[in-house]
């Protein structure tokens, strides 16, 4: 599991690059959206090749990998989409035209709001049905991505889970793209064009990596000197990292009953920071 999130880093690491890299935004789009085909048929390759060790391997799988690395495909071709059809002409055409895929988004979690709860309070009790390839055949009436995917890479609702995740990113896009439309002024001074704009920061990562390493801290006697009460120290985690963690109760208990290794997450943190030390080291020496 270690080499999956991996990918995901390095998926997310190039992804971000290519937003300060790219000449013009369809480019972004189009290279975004190759980058996440080559993650998602990598993941592919290794889920049909290896076979899980357990049921609970393979739900964390299509629960939190599939998904995070699926969800930033829909996120771009999504983008994609909305762009090649924006008008630059008329700043209250262009609200309106991106309020509406505002509106679609949330449509999509009203059609689908048990679901949407179930994943969203980070429920598990019925991860078995949909989380296992061989319980595929229990579907949701949602929008399907079949064109993303195929039936032996696939769970009766991983391509669930990675739409309310890319529909819950493209919101935020959405409505930073009307924000600045609403902020723009025909007496705006130049100055404004370098002014620092507020930093927003967004867990982009599971609620159980959340939990888990909002324990970690807790733990360590680094906040507060220990003294903390975990559950108010992850509500607080959650406020500013913009995302909801369900029950951390229930969710740490899932995390001591793992079976190869309960910090799966700091595990990988550790592996990422020796690799990005590493790169640096040999940069140095080149």
């Amino acid at each position: 599991m270690r080499d999956h999130y991996q990918l995901i880093t390095d998926l997310e690491y190039k992804l971000k690059a290519l937003e300060s890299q790219a000449k013009n935004q369809h480019s972004l789009f189009e290279q975004s959206i190759v980058l996440c085909k080559t993650a998602l048929e990598e993941l592919k390759n290794r889920a049909i090749t290896s076979a899980f060790q357990d049921p609970t391997e393979e739900i964390e799988f299509y629960k939190h990998i599939k998904p995070r690395v699926m969800s930033y495909l829909i996120f771009y071709v999504k983008r994609l989409h909305i762009d090649s059809k924006r008008s630059e002409v008329g700043k209250k055409e262009q609200i309106k035209y991106l309020k509406k895929f505002i509106s679609r988004c949330q449509s999509y979690f009203n059609n689908n709001l048990e679901f949407y709860h179930y994943y969203k309070s980070n429920a598990t009790h019925f991860d078995e049905q949909y989380f296992l390839t061989k319980n595929m055949n229990v579907r949701l009436n949602i929008e399907a991505y079949h064109f993303l995917t195929e039936d032996k890479f696939s769970t009766s609702h991983d391509s669930s889970v990675a739409t309310i995740m890319a529909y819950t990113k493209l919101i935020e896009y959405l409505k930073n793209e009307i924000n600045k439309l609403n902020n723009t002024t025909h007496h705006m001074k130049t100055t404004n064009l370098f002014q620092k704009e507020e930093t927003k920061f967004n867990w982009t990562g599971t609620p159980t990596e959340l939990v888990e390493l909002s324990y970690a801290l807790c733990e360590s006697g680094r906040i507060n000197n220990g003294n903390v009460i975990k559950k108010e120290f992850t509500m607080a985690l959650q406020q500013f990292l913009n995302t909801e963690a369900g029950n951390c109760h229930n969710t740490f208990s899932e995390i001591r009953t793992r079976k190869k290794s309960p910090t799966i997450f700091l595990d990988t943190l550790t592996e990422i920071l020796k690799k990005y030390i590493k790169d640096l080291d040999d940069l140095k020496r080149k």
